[in-house]
Order: C-alpha cells, then sequence, then structure tokens
C-alpha cells in the first residue's frame, strides 16, 4: 500500500489521477466529519469546505511532498477553509440585512417622477456647486463613467473619487431640497442618470464640427480673444461660487429670521412715503379751497381731492392692520417659547409625516456615521494606522458638512432643516484598536449610536459605523441590538473577525 508522500509525489509528478483520487479516498471521512462539525450539521456547506480542501491539497501538492503528516494539514486547512467561507457567508448576510432595513426605513422612488421634479432647476443647483463637486458630479452621472475613470480624470484614486462623488451629490441633493425637490440621493443620482443626457441629433456632430473647424481656420486671433473672455468669465465665475459658499453657512441662520423683518420694514417705509406725499398733496388741496373764499372747485380738481382723501384713509386702515398683525406674531413666538417649541423648528417639522421624517432622519445619520468613520479613517492613515480614542481626535478630518448642528445653538435651525441629533455625544467609539489588524473590516463596528429610535412600522432602529467606512442602519423588534452587536463587535487585542 503507498503511503501519502509517495501517492502525493506521483501526483505531483506525474499528474497521476489515480493517485490523487486515493488520497481524497484515504481522508475525505476526516475531512467532511470535521466539517460537519465547523457547518453545524449543514452539510450542504461541509460539502463545500470539504471540496475547497482538497482544491487546497491539488495546488499545493509539490510543496507537500516532504509534509510528515498529510492528515494534520489537511486537518488544520479545513478549519482555515472554514473560517474563510463564514465571513463570506456573513459578508453575503450583512449586505442582504442593510439592503432589507434600508428597505424597510426608506422607499424607493420611480426615477421618471423625480427626473420631472429635478429638470426645472438641475442646471442652477448645479452651477452653485464648486468646480471640483461640479466635476465629480457630471464625470459619474452625467456622462456615467466609473469611479476608477473619475478618479483618474480628476487626480485621485478610487476610493477618494468615490468619498468626491458622494459628497457631491449630497450638496446638489441640498441645493435642489431649498428649491422644492424632495429626493434621497439614490433618487437623485438614478434620475440624473436616466434624464440629464440624451442623445443629439445624427447630423449635429458634423455641422458642428464643420462649422467651428471653419471659425478657426479664418477667425484664429478672434477666438483667442473669446477664449480669454470665456476663461476671465469662468474664473470670475469660481471666485464667485466660492465666495457664496464661504458665506453662505454662517448667514444661513440669520436669513431666515431676517428677511421677514425687512420685508415688512421695507413696506411700512413705502406706505410712510405714500401717506407723507398724499398729505402734502392733501393739504395744498384744502389751502387752496380756503383761498378760494367759498369759489367752487371744477369737477376735476374735487374728484382728486375725494381720490386722494380716500387713499390716505386706506392707508391709515392698512397701517394699523399692518400694526396688529405683528404684534399678533410676536404673541404667537412667545407663546411657543413658553411651550418649548422654536417657532422654526415648528415650522420646519409640521410639513413633514412621522414616516418621512423618520426616513429623512435615517439618511441624515447614516450620512453622518460615514463621516465619521471616513474621518476614523483619515486620522488613522496620519497615525500609524490606529483608530482615534475620541472623538476630539478626529474632528480635524471631519468633513464641514457633517460639523452644521455641532456649529449651531439649542435654539437655532437651520431653513427647512429639522435637527436630527448629528453630533458627537450622540455616538460612542467602540474600536480603538490598529485598522490593519482588523481582518474583516466590512463587519467590525468602531462607533455606534448610543440610543436606539422607534420606526414609524414600531421597530427599533440603531446607526453604525464600520472599520472599512460604511455606515448601516440595524433594526430589531425588541429594541435588544445586544446579539447582533456581539458578533460585530471585538476588542483591540482579538482581530481575529
Amino acid at each position: 500500500m503507498a503511503t501519502d508522500v509517495e501517492l502525493l509525489q506521483s501526483y505531483a509528478c506525474a499528474r497521476s489521477e489515480r493517485a490523487f483520487t486515493e488520497l481524497v479516498q484515504r481522508h475525505i471521512d476526516l475531512v467532511f466529519s470535521a466539517a460537519l462539525r465547523e457547518a453545524h450539521g449543514d452539510a450542504s456547506l461541509a460539502e463545500d469546505i470539504t471540496q475547497t480542501v482538497f482544491v487546497e491539497l491539488a495546488k499545493k501538492a509539490s510543496k507537500l511532498i516532504k509534509h510528515p503528516a498529510l492528515a494534520g494539514w489537511l486537518y488544520t486547512c479545513m478549519r482555515r477553509m472554514a473560517a474563510n467561507l463564514r465571513r463570506s457567508e456573513d459578508r453575503r448576510q450583512g449586505r442582504e440585512q442593510e439592503a432589507q432595513t434600508m428597505n424597510d426605513l426608506l422607499s424607493s422612488e420611480p426615477s421618471e417622477p423625480v427626473w420631472r421634479q429635478v429638470q426645472p432647476v438641475l442646471d442652477n443647483a448645479m452651477h452653485e456647486l464648486s468646480e471640483t463637486d461640479r466635476a465629480a458630479v457630471v464625470l459619474r452621472f452625467f456622462e456615467d463613467q466609473s469611479l476608477k475613470e473619475v478618479g483618474l480624470a480628476l487626480g485621485i484614486n478610487e476610493n477618494a473619487a468615490r468619498m468626491r462623488v458622494d459628497r457631491a451629490l449630497e450638496k446638489l441633493q441640498t441645493l435642489l431640497a431649498k428649491r422644492g425637490v424632495t429626493s434621497t440621493t439614490s433618487g437623485l443620482a438614478a434620475a440624473i442618470v436616466v434624464g440629464a443626457v440624451m442623445s443629439a441629433p445624427s447630423g449635429l456632430v458634423a455641422s458642428v464640427a464643420t462649422g467651428a473647424l471653419a471659425v478657426t481656420a479664418s477667425t484664429a486671433t478672434t477666438l483667442a480673444a473669446v477664449k480669454l473672455m470665456t476663461m476671465t468669465k469662468l474664473k470670475l465665475g469660481i471666485i464667485s461660487a466660492l465666495a457664496v459658499a464661504t458665506v453662505a453657512t454662517p448667514v444661513a441662520i440669520q436669513h431666515q429670521t431676517q428677511t421677514k423683518l425687512r420685508a415688512e420694514n421695507q413696506s411700512l417705509r413705502e406706505q410712510v412715503e405714500q401717506l407723507t406725499q398724499l398729505k402734502a398733496e392733501n393739504e395744498r388741496l384744502s389751502h387752496q379751497l380756503a383761498q378760494s373764499n367759498g369759489s367752487h372747485l371744477s369737477k376735476d380738481q374735487l374728484s382728486e381731492l375725494m381720490k386722494l382723501r380716500g387713499e390716505v384713509g386706506l392707508l391709515r386702515r392698512q397701517t394699523s392692520e399692518l400694526e396688529k398683525l405683528r404684534n399678533a406674531n410676536r404673541q404667537l413666538q412667545a407663546a411657543l417659547a413658553k411651550a418649548g417649541k422654536d417657532p422654526a423648528q415648528q415650522e420646519q417639522t409640521e410639513g413633514l409625516s412621522g414616516a418621512e421624517y423618520q426616513k429623512q432622519a435615517g439618511i441624515a445619520k447614516m450620512n453622518y456615521a460615514k463621516y465619521w468613520v471616513l474621518a476614523f479613517q483619515l486620522y488613522a492613515e496620519k497615525n500609524g494606522e490606529h483608530f482615534p480614542a475620541g472623538f476630539e481626535q478626529a474632528l480635524p478630518f471631519l468633513p464641514e458638512e457633517a460639523k452644521v448642528e455641532m456649529n449651531l445653538a439649542a435654539h437655532e435651525f437651520l431653513p427647512n432643516t429639522p435637527k436630527y441629533g448629528l453630533t458627537p455625544d450622540q455616538y460612542e467609539i467602540v474600536y480603538q484598536g490598529t485598522r490593519s489588524s482588523v481582518a474583516n473590516p466590512a463587519s467590525v463596528i468602531v462607533i455606534r449610536e448610543k440610543q436606539a429610535w422607534q420606526t414609524a412600522s414600531g421597530r427599533w432602529a440603531r446607526t453604525y459605523g464600520f472599520v472599512d467606512g460604511h455606515s448601516e442602519v440595524h433594526s430589531s423588534d425588541d429594541g435588544n441590538f445586544e446579539p447582533w452587536e456581539k458578533q460585530h463587535m471585538i476588542s483591540p487585542a482579538s482581530p481575529s473577525q
């Protein structure tokens, strides 16, 4: 009877299928039984593990000829293959769970109705983006390029391109929301891909190219001047956009509260000016009437006088009514303040249903957690792969758009934007080890929301950020997240997941 070493040598040197088949028959019971225990009785999974082990044996046959105990190697290999399959299965289940959870929390949107909302205001909103963000959106969604191609065009790597496209799309969503477009980032992306670019007429390419070449050949000097003017305007546009972006955030809160007062003051000033003019004209006509010593005014003069007196009385009544409305407004704001409700917040949330509010809150919390874990990634790159021990250490790497609620006082709100609790004190760090020591970063939690929240369907939800930089909302029927969290949380000294 040939030994394991002789059979391995025969297969490795002569590719003897008979020798390899005999090895499989000799050891398959050992491998399958151990695999069945690892698979907790799942025979199908045990068969997959067994198949993988003997594939590995065939690949490494020449290196194992001198191994002292092939059975021991097969047993160890089975353990490793089982762990790899479990990790793959965990990742698959995690992706399915994430998709199912977001399907429960967020409603999908058909792209055509969204595009009908977006179409009239898209280009104006696009030109409010910075040049870099605008280029990222155009390359990714208008020209349908891959993230790798976007990165090459912008001079960055694929991961950085993904982050830039995500941020640019979120900024565009915010700009469109101010114009009345209600859509998630995924719905907006789908709508832009479907409707933003349409095929030009078939003959337009030839006519445009011919015309442009003809003009270039005959008017090179003029074209140079036009190019200079175009570039100058483009630079001015970029500078203006940057200036608007720099100034817009600090004045956004003041603008909402001051706009109504400015409008009221302007209206009052105009009415006072009209009233003053009418009073002067009334006095002039009255003086003429007194000087006439009882003489009769002409019919036209008398009609004009009566008309002016009527307008003066109307303006006086309007001024009085305006003052009453202003007083009532002050009283309403004071009543809301006593009841613990800010008028701006009351106005922003009254138009949202419970389900819609929770949908928007879920999106905002997922984006916020994603911003933080990406900031953790950038911190780790600068600090020997170590994640920060506190949020303040990663704060310099946090994008400005994630600091909005952090920079607001308790009584302050952005226009048309409720608060969702997007501040670091609402989250906690659960992993402080090194990034490189985590074998499966897509399944290990770095930060989590401190308090779970109840959805409109009665389930409980909680936001998590993972080592690889993604975030997700996990849901539970009874609000008990501990069993699931134990599967996705490790200590710095246990990087085996």
